[in-house]
């Protein structure tokens, strides 16, 4: 019988409390002490009520019994901190704030009191590194506790502007030693820069089937690679002509890029899942030759010729002029195999049209190709008003032999066949 009226004691404090009845809470929970005076939520409550009174030193003694009581409950301590911050006493507030993440060191809330008690204390570099360790534990942003999204936004806020401070310093002290890194290099070493002040992340080489181990993860290849570069971007011209051809004779021919099943699962793709603000128009599609397309446009054709075509039966090569509508955004993805690489020649190129491979940031120039490696995290914008094309196509890694082509070829065939097979 006892413990029943414990229990509706319990839940009836914990109702109060939750609909804002403070008084009748700190009443009920006063009764829970009287029937089990060593009942730990009891004290925790009482010792919380008495702070929201004013009564610090009734808190800091009902918190301690509580504490004693529930030795492993990193809760507990850091609301004793939060007494002594409220009294100004910033000793015994850092080591209450100490002994809650003693406990559990991946504590978000202590964590946040941490970071915040070393910014008050003038400690703005060791707070930023705190609140940086609790943004990493939290969950992601959309899903962020509400009672802890205005501190967690300000710890955003923290980090990032610690970061860009960091990256203005660790450029200036590398001046020097910067003047002596060959042009090209320089790229890398602005990376390494924002990858150590935690500004961006190291982007590897994620391949949604066939990876090729021990490749380097490189965004954009030296167009010393590809021999047939600067013949094809000599026939930018003729290749736009045939273009603009096929966007007035045969613009509905431009279909949707992705075109996911209604039982599929789009994730990033569902904006753009069967939409006309990214369109192709294919001339070659998963290996094979799109061949009324081809013949349409003879010249285009021809230019393909000239390129190192990547041949993976079932997934390459791939051609097509790309579309991509004014305002339009595709979303950060990787592709299917670091074994081919992609290329892009851009014929109708608004301003405001950007395009990011990894840490690197450009803007497509009509007539100037270059070749990345598509399973190195992109994304594209056109933020501008007008429809920005370009003719995308595969072609082979560079850094394989002869000999691993064939490998790779034969690898994704024999995948293809497994898959398909009874």
């Amino acid at each position: 019988m006892l413990d029943n009226d414990l229990r509706t004691l319990i839940d009836a404090a914990g109702s109060a409390a939750s609909a804002g009845r403070w008084q009748e809470a700190e009443r009920l929970w006063a009764q829970v002490r009287a029937i089990d005076p060593n009942h730990v939520q009891a004290l925790f409550s009482l010792g919380v009520h008495a702070f929201q009174r004013g009564d610090r030193d009734g808190a800091i003694e009902l918190l301690q019994a509580a504490q004693q009581r529930a030795p492993r409950d990193p809760m507990i301590p850091l609301s004793i901190a939060r007494v002594h911050r409220d009294a100004g006493r910033s000793a015994p507030q850092w080591n209450a704030i100490v002994a809650s993440l003693t406990i559990d060191p991946y504590f978000l809330p202590g964590l946040l009191e941490k970071a915040e008690f070393l910014e008050r204390e003038h400690q703005p570099r060791e707070a930023a590194s705190v609140f940086r360790n609790a943004l990493k534990v939290a969950p992601d942003e959309p899903h962020w506790p509400p009672a802890l999204r205005r501190r967690l936004e300000h710890a955003r806020d923290v980090v990032q502007r610690d970061s860009d401070e960091l990256i203005e310093f660790l450029r200036h002290m590398v001046t020097a030693e910067r003047s002596g890194v060959e042009a090209a290099l320089n790229g890398r070493w602005d990376e390494a820069i924002s990858i150590l002040a935690g500004k961006t992340k190291p982007y590897p080489s994620t391949c949604n089937q066939l990876h090729v181990p021990r490749l380097p993860a490189l965004t954009f290849y030296d167009n010393a690679h590809f021999p047939w570069m600067a013949e094809l971007e000599s026939r930018t011209d003729a290749i736009k002509a045939e273009l603009q051809a096929m966007l007035a004779q045969r613009g509905d021919e431009f279909v949707p890029y992705i075109q996911y099943g209604p039982d599929d699962p789009v994730n990033q793709w569902d904006k753009l899942n069967h939409s006309r603000n990214w369109t192709g128009f294919h001339l070659y599609a998963h290996g094979s030759p799109v061949h009324e397309h081809l013949s349409q446009c003879p010249r285009t054709a021809e230019a393909l010729a000239l390129v190192d075509a990547v041949n993976i039966p079932g997934l390459c090569p791939n051609a097509m002029f790309s579309a991509l509508a004014p305002g339009a955004h595709i979303p950060p993805h990787t592709g299917e195999t670091n074994a081919r690489l992609v290329a892009h020649l851009p014929l109708v190129v608004p301003e405001n049209c950007h395009f990011r491979v990894g840490y690197d940031w450009k803007p497509w120039r009509e007539g100037k190709c270059w070749v990345f490696d598509d399973t190195i995290e992109h994304e594209a914008r056109n933020d501008s008003g007008q429809t920005r094309v370009i003719l995308m196509f595969d072609v082979w890694n560079p850094l394989l032999s002869v000999a691993e082509r064939e490998m790779a070829a034969a690898l994704a065939g024999a995948m293809s066949k497994w898959r398909t097979a009874g």
